[in-house]
């Protein structure tokens, strides 16, 4: 029986950890932390913030998908928002702000906030 979601792994391109970085720790706030030495040797960089880890894996042959998604809740989406230049306003979902984003790399992102 499943009781808990431990991680969202998303794909990324070679070489592109400082933009990763820069995204995830800088602009959405979470805390890089370190991955084990055996899957450092691999590439890519690991996220985490309060209940929620993503993970991202350099793939080879990369292409983000169009529309699998990770969402987050988030406290202050306008805050976001002005960050993310051609954030894609979403208001389908009952009880919630949402916004659509992508990374750096092409991802897909989903921002909400409860209303």
């Amino acid at each position: 029986m499943i009781v808990g979601l431990h991680h969202v792994q998303l794909a990324a391109p070679a070489n592109s950890e400082p933009e990763l970085r820069e995204f995830y720790a800088g602009v959405l706030g979470l805390q890089e932390v370190a991955k084990p030495p055996e899957l450092a040797r691999r590439g890519g960089a690991w996220f985490r913030g309060q209940g929620v880890e993503i993970h991202l894996g350099i793939e080879a042959g990369f292409r983000p998908a169009a529309k699998a998604h990770p969402a987050f809740l988030v406290d202050d989406l306008d805050a976001l928002v002005a960050a993310l230049p051609g954030a894609v306003p979403d208001q389908l979902l009952p009880g919630f702000r949402r916004v659509y984003v992508t990374d750096p790399v092409g991802n897909r992102i989903e921002l909400m906030q409860r209303t």
